[in-house]
């Protein structure tokens, strides 16, 4: 659904555009139809750029792009007729009405039934009642919910959401995550950038960690194990260090760290290591009371593959 190829932009900066500024270096990616992929990276990676040429709102200095099919730099057209795009600092036509705005967009787009569409995302998102208030008088929250309305309001195959959470109240929040998951149901696909990496692990299907090249493209589960491996902690009535030897011996393990009343296993398959951890331990008499795998955060391995050395050191 969305393809890239080298995909690079720079920018020429100084009073005489004499100095190149590359905000994005050789991109290649391929996110599939109904997946959602988050977009990682600090501010400035080139997160945005990236967005603005895949929606064909600037052109690549160089590389290719397909979007929905379409080649962008040829059917720019066509690409800003099938995605949505939420920014992250969306504009609004802040004397008008908030059904107004909406309304402009949807005849734009040439949605079949204007009223029902501006109807159904102006309800929501909790704005119907304020529909005929000025924009200009809506909070930052109630302006994003409007925002991600006017992405949603001719149902685009692909999706691109800015930091589509960014100043909603909880509720509202949930409402977004629970549409973005609705559309993947549908088959859509969902290109997110966002700061918010619990967010990103609970949504997105695979995730891309982004500073100017891409540094890292798997699903967090993956990212998890490659960076880190697979840890379970064995937590005991009480340790005998002679044990550590023992399961050193099973299939699968690569390390044991003994903490307190603790045993932590490294392996590549606890689903098979397990069992026979469990009954060795069972053999030598161990007090078992809970055995639970240690599961590092999507943010500690952004954090890792921005940081590298600098972070562990931490």
């Amino acid at each position: 659904m969305i393809k890239t190829q080298g995909l690079s932009k720079t920018f020429l900066i100084g009073k005489k555009h004499d100095t190149a500024l590359k905000a994005v270096d050789e991109l290649t990616l391929e996110v599939h139809e109904g997946e959602v992929f988050g977009f990682l990276g600090p501010n400035g990676a080139g997160k945005t750029t990236t967005v603005r040429m895949l929606t064909s709102l600037i052109r690549p200095t160089s590389g290719s792009a397909i979007v929905a099919g379409y080649q962008v730099g040829k059917d720019d057209i066509d690409i800003r007729r099938n995605v949505g795009l939420l920014t992250e600092s969306p504009g609004m036509y802040e004397r008008l009405s908030a059904e107004k705005n909406l309304r402009i967009f949807a005849e734009l787009y040439d949605v079949p039934d204007v009223n029902k569409a501006v109807s159904k995302y102006l309800s929501l998102f909790g704005l119907w009642e304020r529909r005929a208030d000025a924009v200009g008088s809506f909070s930052k929250g109630m302006r994003q919910k409007l925002a991600v309305a006017r992405a949603l309001v001719h149902e685009p195959k692909v999706l691109f959401f800015d930091e589509p959470t960014t100043g909603l109240d909880p509720e509202a929040a949930r409402i977004v995550r629970d549409f973005i998951l609705e559309f993947k149901q549908e088959g859509r696909t969902i290109f997110m950038t966002t700061h918010n990496l619990d967010e990103a692990e609970k949504l997105c299907d695979r995730v891309g960690i982004f500073k100017q090249s891409l540094l890292a493209l798997d699903s967090p589960a993956n990212l998890r194990q490659k960076m880190f491996g697979r840890k379970v902690v064995f937590h005991l009535g009480g340790v005998d260090p002679q044990w550590a030897a023992l399961i050193e011996e099973v299939e699968g393990v690569s390390g044991v760290e003994l903490l307190e009343d603790k045993i932590v296993v490294s392996m590549t398959e606890p689903e098979t290591s397990n069992p026979l951890i469990t009954r060795l331990l069972v053999e030598q008499g161990a007090d078992i009371r809970f055995i639970g795998e240690v599961r590092q955060s999507l943010e500690k391995i952004y954090l890792e593959m921005l940081h590298g050395n600098e972070t562990r050191q931490a």
